[in-house]
């Protein structure tokens, strides 16, 4: 579960919200909240600001989901994503003046689904990184799905989580150690070890987090992650081998 994503799901069907809402959940986003009108997404966003909108153009109440994502815009910068079964062009035409992140034919496939908010995720980090003015709600490392986003030479890198190997702490830097090459981030170890999933990375010294399916071997004091020796803290040696024996 990635925490660090919000998605608000607009949708008056609601069986169709909920299913969007379990596709999005098995993907690692938190959903804010499914709410079936334009009107009570607005609300909604008051009182629980989302990172993304997935919005449904043709809602039944007062106003579709065009006329929402106006009047959201007027006070949020919130990327949108929209729903759409048979928009014909001048709806079509209305949509793209909002300028939405992207738009998703129903009845649509979990690969659509998952596309769609990973380019907009991926353009989201970008955008901010490149605007400091308007930082992301929470700093990268951003783990999204089987992946974290790290920043690498001014610019968001999508590393697979199963590439990597180990984190070493470098007083407040911490550097990332994968199948490729390195990435030197600046935040604490302690920082570092809050942000990733924990069924994955283990931190067994005050200055190292493994990759748990990364180890080669286990010795009485130190591990081995490819041809590394990693030392083990006595203290944190039980939470190790407890966690070993799960895998």
């Amino acid at each position: 579960m990635n925490p660090e994503i919000k998605i608000l799901v607009v949708e008056d069907e609601m069986i169709i919200g909920a299913n969007i809402s379990l596709q999005l959940t098995s993907l690692g986003y938190e959903v804010s909240g499914i709410v079936p009108r334009g009107e009570e997404a607005l609300v909604h966003l008051k009182e629980n600001q989302p990172d993304i909108v997935l919005m449904d153009i043709q809602l039944k109440g007062k106003i579709d989901g065009v006329e929402t994502a106006l009047l959201m815009q007027q006070q949020f910068d919130i990327p949108i994503i929209y729903l759409t079964a048979n928009a014909d062009q001048a709806n079509f035409e209305r949509a793209k003046a909002t300028h939405p992140y992207a738009f998703i034919s129903k009845p649509f496939k979990k690969l659509d689904l998952q596309r769609a908010v990973e380019l907009t995720v991926a353009r989201l980090l970008t955008e901010r990184s490149e605007d400091k003015s308007r930082p992301f709600k929470n700093d990268l490392p951003l783990v999204i799905s089987d992946c974290i986003y790290v920043r690498h030479q001014e610019k968001m890198v999508k590393v697979p989580i199963h590439e990597i190997f180990y984190i070493e702490a470098e007083r407040n830097y911490c550097r990332i150690h994968t199948k490729e090459k390195e990435y030197l981030q600046v935040m604490t170890l302690k920082d570092m070890e809050e942000k990733l999933p924990q069924n994955h990375f283990l931190r067994i010294h005050r200055s190292f987090i493994i990759n748990l399916s990364q180890i080669d071997e286990v010795a009485t004091d130190h591990l081995v992650v490819r041809r590394k020796a990693i030392p083990i803290s006595k203290n944190l040696r039980g939470e190790l081998l407890k966690r070993l024996q799960t895998l």
